[in-house]
């Protein structure tokens, strides 16, 4: 297990594959559409949060995809005025899976099983998504960087109280945690990889049916395909699979 010990910056290389492209694309133009077409015409409070676009993201920490994801593109939610019509719902489980005797197993490891729990606690200790979201924010960016042994710092970094570390001590974090297993089992269709992003109970990656791809898709696609036939070893696959498992330790 992980030793518990101004938001830092991370440089993104460009997209690297079709999917990749075409899911940062497909966001903010999928929240953009869904807040046209939702009605408008009641001006309450609670009218406002019925007609909120619901997001939901499940991802795993220690997954650079998953982390590249919130740090440099979900982030934009609250850059923007678009978090105001978004339920954002974040479920740190992804890949993981449960052993028969209810042990966590992780993709890369127990230190994942590990800041999932801490983000699952975040959640919850934190109601408020701008603050949760801040503190899962500072540890995903750590982790960009190699540094997620240093996620304790994220307490100072954000200002907020060390609540989760008492979540994840009593054991709520566990229930949490499997509350969280629980859901992203049940998806349907199943995720197949993370991050897997879910827009009002629809799948982002099964939103658009059609046979023809975007220009914009098709050239970056063409690109990724000559990557790869030239033996560029930079290529990496933009997403965590399920069933792919990174038994990693930190420092």
């Amino acid at each position: 297990m992980m030793k518990m010990p101004s938001f830092l910056h991370y440089s993104l290389p460009p997209p690297r594959s079709f999917f990749y492209f075409c899911l940062l694309l497909l966001l903010p133009l999928l929240l953009l559409l869904l807040l046209f077409v939702a009605p408008s015409s009641s001006s309450s409070s609670q009218d406002n949060n019925n007609n909120k676009v619901t997001l939901s993201l499940y991802y795993e920490s220690l997954c650079p995809f998953c982390g590249d994801f919130i740090v440099n593109h979900l982030v934009k939610l609250f850059q923007t005025d678009l978090i105001n019509i978004v339920n954002l719902r974040l479920v740190p489980w992804g890949n993981a899976w449960l052993a028969p005797d209810g042990t966590f197993l992780c993709q890369h490891g127990n230190d994942e099983c590990f800041l999932n729990t801490i983000e699952a606690c975040a959640v919850t200790v934190y109601p408020n998504v701008a603050q949760h979201f801040r503190f899962i924010h500072c540890i995903e960016n750590l982790t960009l960087e190699g540094r997620q042994n240093q996620w304790v710092n994220c307490f100072q970094m954000t200002g907020l109280p060390k609540l989760p570390l008492d979540c994840y001590t009593n054991g709520n974090g566990k229930n949490i945690e499997q509350k969280f297993a629980q859901e992203t089992t049940q998806l349907n269709p199943p995720h197949r990889f993370v991050p897997w992003v879910v827009v009002n109970n629809q799948a982002l990656q099964e939103a658009y049916k059609g046979k023809s791809k975007p220009d914009g898709c098709r050239s970056l696609s063409t690109r990724t395909y000559d990557m790869m036939k030239d033996g560029n070893n930079s290529f990496q696959k933009p997403v965590c699979y399920v069933g792919h498992v990174k038994n990693l330790t930190l420092p």
